[in-house]
């Protein structure tokens, strides 16, 4: 198909954020992660650039999952009680981020104490070189005594510290801005919502070039069309020159795509929906291509088959070989 020589002239363009901080930057991983600096719409490259492809970060609870499926099982029970180990596994799949969450601090599932969770986050550290993300438990009174601590003891790591929001975010803003990390802000799936996270972190003088903007998301079948249109309207205002929308977006896929029924539900279903070790990796691939599409710059995945078909779509997509082997 021709392409027509008409041009959006767009006045805008996405933030890049590097995650991670190699030795001759202060820190010990092996590489760091560079998300964002889109100048056109996702992989439309006569509409403007892509300079850096979505990146893929997988999982690791530094606790057994109460609630994974049998296919998740099937690649990570061996390894998910030791969270090291767990972090090794992912990166053998091909991870270019670990996506570490201290689910055991939670009141409800440990209560372990902040210099736990920074026991955990070092041997997770000292185990793999990928940059880090690290999510507190999501309870404020907990993640406000154990962030800080976590943010203090990975300093020059240039981790992303998740998350603050719009009622919670003074304690990790200020913990990131002191030693040094980028910041996951979390807000409904709502422009307004999220204009207002970042002017609140803003106002702390954090900087906006250093936030990661994290819209809560659905998977396949459960919203999709709203969140697709309003991460869309999200990047069309970011290149229409929005300041406070030109943040790199991440969405926590995996998440979202096993929790619904289609993909978690037992092989009793299989004559109907299809045995479960090929549903719910579909489910979740379905869900990650889709919202690549809608302007995802970095993605929270769980199944190995689920990355690498994200992989193999964002490559056909730009023209390159990215799609890492899954044996």
């Amino acid at each position: 198909m021709e392409i027509p020589d008409v041009k959006e002239k767009w006045s805008g363009q996405v933030n890049t954020v590097t995650i991670g901080a190699t030795q001759s930057e202060g820190g010990t991983r092996g590489r760091t992660v560079t998300i964002g600096g889109a100048s056109g719409i996702p992989f439309l490259n006569f509409d403007g650039e892509m300079p850096n492809p979505p990146a893929i970060a997988m999982e690791v609870f530094d606790i057994q999952p109460a609630t994974w499926s049998k296919p998740l099982e099937e690649v990570y029970g061996d390894v998910w009680s030791d969270p090291p180990a767990w972090a090794r596994r992912v990166k053998e799949l091909g991870a270019d981020l670990v996506n570490l969450r201290l689910v055991s601090t939670h009141p409800d599932e440990g209560n372990r104490s902040a210099e736990e969770a920074v026991e955990t986050v070092q041997a997770v550290l000292e185990a793999v070189d990928l940059p880090l993300i690290v999510w507190g438990c999501q309870v404020p009174e907990k993640d406000q005594r154990v962030m800080p601590k976590v943010a203090e003891a990975t300093q020059g790591e240039n981790c992303l510290l998740g998350a603050a929001t719009e009622t919670d975010y003074r304690t990790l803003t200020a913990a990131a801005q002191a030693y040094g990390h980028k910041l996951i802000a979390l807000a409904p799936c709502d422009i307004n919502k999220t204009k207002q996270v970042n002017i609140l972190i803003t106002d702390m003088g954090y900087p906006l070039e250093d936030i990661v903007i994290y819209p809560t998301t659905a998977a396949l079948g459960y919203g999709m069309e709203y969140i697709y249109s309003i991460l869309e309207r999200g990047r069309l205002a970011a290149l229409s020159g929005d300041r406070l929308l030109a943040q790199p977006v991440t969405l926590d896929v995996g998440y979202e795509a096993w929790r619904a029924k289609e993909a978690k539900a037992d092989d009793e279903l299989a004559d109907a929906w299809g045995p479960a070790c090929q549903r719910g990796p579909a489910w979740e691939a379905v869900t990650a291509t889709t919202f690549l599409q809608a302007g995802a710059d970095l993605l929270v995945m769980c199944h190995p088959k689920a990355v690498e078909a994200a992989r193999s779509a964002v490559s056909q997509l730009v023209g390159e070989e990215l799609a890492v082997p899954i044996g």
